[in-house]
């Protein structure tokens, strides 16, 4: 390192972890900037600036982890770099505590002993990815949704009246959507303005008048959709 703290090609290889080769593409496409901070001494010699590690490293990151292409990751850089880490920020902290909640697991042998809910009928969940159970079994979200199949199914809601696992696809594909704009509305409006963990725990308490919300909502729109229906026919 030089005295004013500048970095040699290898020192900035090996502060980011990020090949030589890999950070002249970065140079070349424009992903560090303007290069006006690079001190060249001679032809094939130059000194690198120290905050370009941390930049390699958030590339790297948003093309191996997000799988993004460098022109967007270019764009979003040009844009607001401090914006762009505090959004990798955020959505590395929201799904680190999603998955941590579902580490714990129960077994399939647990899971048919606590519901009533055929084999074949679990086996076809998980085809259409509605469950993802793995070699230790069902995660917390499995496990909600299983026991509620299997109290629609205590109620009636079953084969012999049409019902089956496929009826699940319709409110999955409506909620996969639905999620998407809700995770691109929380990071635009979180990402910055609160520190990480802030940011997850207002998220969390948010969660319970969230699914009353999504209640109250559904329960006012099916009424309006009987009325809407039964005014259509008169």
């Amino acid at each position: 390192m030089s005295g004013n703290g500048l970095l040699k090609m290898k020192e900035l290889a090996e502060a980011s972890g990020v090949s030589a080769g890999t950070i002249k593409h970065y140079l070349r496409e424009g992903l560090l900037g303007e290069g006006s901070d690079i001190v060249k001494t001679s032809r094939n010699m130059a000194w690198y600036p120290p905050e370009y590690v941390e930049r390699i490293k958030l590339i790297k990151q948003l093309q191996e982890e997000r799988f993004m292409p460098l022109k967007v990751i270019k764009s979003m850089l040009d844009e607001d770099p401090q914006r762009t880490r505090a959004l990798v920020e955020l959505e590395d902290r929201i799904l680190e505590r999603a998955l941590a909640g579902e580490r714990a697991r129960v077994s399939a042998a647990e899971l048919k002993r606590r519901y009533d809910i055929p084999q074949t009928v679990l086996d076809r969940l998980r085809e259409l990815e509605v469950l993802a159970p793995n070699s230790r079994g069902y995660g917390p979200s499995d496990v909600e949704i299983v026991a509620a199949i299997s109290r629609f199914r205590a109620g009636g809601y079953d084969e012999r009246i049409g019902f089956t696992v496929y009826d699940t696809l319709r409110y999955k594909r409506a909620l996969e959507q639905l999620v998407k704009e809700e995770v691109a509305i929380l990071l635009d409006r979180l990402a910055g303005e609160l520190d990480p963990d802030s940011a997850v725990d207002l998220i969390g308490r948010g969660l319970e008048p969230l699914g009353e919300l999504m209640a109250a909502l559904h329960q006012k729109a099916l009424v309006a959709e009987l009325q809407h229906q039964r005014a259509a026919r008169v």
